[in-house]
């Protein structure tokens, strides 16, 4: 059994919005008020040198449960429980030393662009979605939602959020999947900007459609810019301003549909068509510092890449083989394993020393000249 989330866009009533947007403004309350709480037990612990005061998840959850006003009553008891919950994972994720990038929590603002809240009492009914009943709501208010296939599975617990006024809904389901044919084939995925190599060829994750989206996005960009620069701080107050910030949010939605969409059908089509799949371990993070190529390289989603097509990979029963961040793949020959190094390696304008293009490859020791993608997949192959 696995968890395969769908996300949904919602078309609520303005009732139900008046009912979303207490809940999410109900989550964020509650989360400043249990990270203040589980703060101030920390500094007594401190003060008082006493082990036993050190707070905990079910520690702030009874003080806030104990303390809850008349007007927490007409919301959902889920709400205020699943946010602790999440605090209590922060904390946790916060103070483990194999997530080192995982910051400390910190409070929610009204002013985020994104406000959301989560409940485990959903449940789907004549193809729209139930929530908790709110208090002093007489009838039923399901949610109609457009987006979703193949219902299938135990609903788990769901995520609702708004942004820039619209509504959406992740919905994770338990299903039982069957895991793909075995075929005998291996393969290697040699990961560059703007494309990825295997053994059947290339794959663009830059198509000329998304180029014209990120021109269009920089545009706006500069836009919105001239008009927070010339009209200062009356500039997001105007109707053009947010007409063009609309134009903006609209252009980043449709760039992350593509991508996901293109990461999705190549990921899926490894993980049916082969057994073995050897990929880079890189460091993206690091990589992405380097101001050369740092825009490339999020263009590129190299690190969701890896993610989609581990846990697709764990689903089918296939085998993910990862090649030490150090392994040369782009400096070794595939035909005599002559590793370039100092003035001889390449780089990403090629070798100026032996005047060499980005794409090409030659070994001086034997003499071997091709492509130099196919090169690295063809050592990255090796390593099975």
């Amino acid at each position: 059994m696995v968890i395969r989330t769908q996300k949904v866009r919602l078309y609520p009533n303005q009732t139900m919005k008046k009912v979303l947007d207490d809940l999410c403004d109900y989550r964020r309350y509650c989360w400043n008020q249990g990270l203040a709480l589980w703060n101030d037990l920390y500094d007594a612990s401190l003060i008082l040198e006493d082990q036993k005061l050190l707070p905990n998840e079910r520690k702030v959850r009874n003080e806030l449960v104990a303390n809850k006003e008349d007007w927490q009553y007409q919301l959902s008891a889920r709400c205020l429980q699943l946010t602790i919950s999440d605090l209590g994972k922060a904390w946790k994720n916060f103070f483990d030393p194999s997530l080192p990038d995982w910051g400390k929590p910190g409070f929610k603002s009204k002013k985020a662009s994104r406000q959301g809240f989560k409940t485990d009492r959903a449940k789907i009914v004549d193809g729209k979605l139930r929530l908790d009943k709110p208090r002093g709501i007489k009838t039923w208010c399901d949610l109609k939602f457009r987006g979703a296939k193949n219902l299938n599975g135990d609903l788990k617990t769901i995520s609702i959020y708004c942004e820039n006024g619209k509504y959406w809904a992740s919905l994770p389901f338990e299903v039982e999947i069957d895991k793909k044919d075995t075929t005998g084939k291996h393969t290697a995925v040699d990961l560059n900007i703007g494309h990825f190599n295997y053994t059947e060829g290339e794959i663009s994750v830059l198509p000329s459609k998304l180029k014209k989206l990120y021109e269009r996005i920089q545009l706006y960009q500069r836009q919105l810019a001239r008009k927070r620069v010339v009209n200062g701080k009356k500039a997001t107050k105007s109707k053009n301003y947010a007409k063009t910030r609309a134009k903006l949010q609209r252009d980043y939605r449709k760039v992350a549909v593509m991508q996901n969409n293109i990461l999705h059908e190549f990921t899926t089509e490894l993980v049916t068509d082969f057994d073995k799949i050897v990929i880079e371990d890189l460091d993206v993070k690091r990589m992405q510092m380097s101001h050369v190529a740092s825009k490339g390289l999020h263009r590129s989603m190299l690190g969701r890449f890896r993610q989609v097509l581990t846990y697709k990979a764990v689903w089918y029963g296939k085998e993910i083989i990862l090649a030490d961040k150090h392994y040369p793949s782009t400096q070794r020959c595939s035909a005599c394993g002559y590793i370039k190094t100092g003035e001889d390696k390449i780089g990403l304008a090629g070798n100026a020393k032996h005047g060499t293009r980005h794409h090409e490859y030659i070994c001086y020791e034997c003499g071997f000249v091709g492509d130099r993608d196919e090169n690295a997949v063809a050592n990255l192959l090796a390593l099975i």
